[in-house]
């Protein structure tokens, strides 16, 4: 059985990385069957929170699974508050796709956040020293790309397309779920949808 989720993201970045953490999650909770991830749908966050651009994207992602799979839509918190704004979003595509199983999630407060969060396992990574330790409260930074940036000798700058695909692939998930309430979000999502995905096709 093929499992189908389309993906709404932000960022460039994203892109080629949460299609990887996707798969991670579904291994890492046993689950038992292919996903069938396309290309994520890349739209920046003030375009898709104008009127009617959110449920274009979600009936574009719905058209790319054929209508059978689920949808999941990531997105940065920034200054927002991930508990008062997805809701928001969850209000209007179900007003506007009460057929489709999706979900929204939204990174605190952005996605390289979960990188700080794990950050220890990153050592000997991507030029990270190894003794790199995260700080106490990774969901509180704001500018996670910047700090990134800082760890690395030198003016080996984070690159957003080139790092996060590749911190994606070895950061250590159970790490970031101890620190990040919005990374367990996404777990609890991605396997939600897996679940639901796999109980209509049966």
């Amino acid at each position: 059985m093929i499992l189908p989720i389309a993906c709404i993201v932000e960022g460039h970045g994203e892109v080629p990385s949460v299609p990887i953490l996707i798969r991670r999650i579904a291994a890492a909770h046993d689950v038992r069957w292919e996903l069938k991830i396309p290309a994520p749908i890349r739209i920046a966050k003030s375009r898709l929170l104008k009127a009617d651009e959110l449920e274009r994207a979600v009936e574009l992602a719905a058209r790319s699974t054929g209508r059978k799979g689920g949808i999941l839509v990531l997105l940065d918190s920034d200054d927002d508050c991930p508990a008062s704004e997805a809701p928001q979003l969850v209000g209007r595509i179900q007003q506007s796709h009460r057929d489709l199983l999706y979900a929204v999630v939204m990174a605190k407060c952005e996605f390289e956040s979960w990188f700080l969060a794990g950050a220890e396992s990153l050592r000997g990574h991507q030029g990270f020293p190894n003794h790199l330790t995260g700080p106490p409260d990774p969901e509180s930074i704001r500018g996670a790309k910047e700090w990134l940036s800082r760890q690395r000798p030198g003016d080996w700058a984070y690159r957003e397309t080139l790092d996060q695909p590749s911190l994606s692939a070895v950061v250590d998930l159970e790490s970031i779920s101890a620190r990040s309430r919005s990374f367990r979000k996404l777990q609890k999502e991605v396997i939600r949808l897996c679940t639901q995905i796999e109980k209509l096709a049966t």
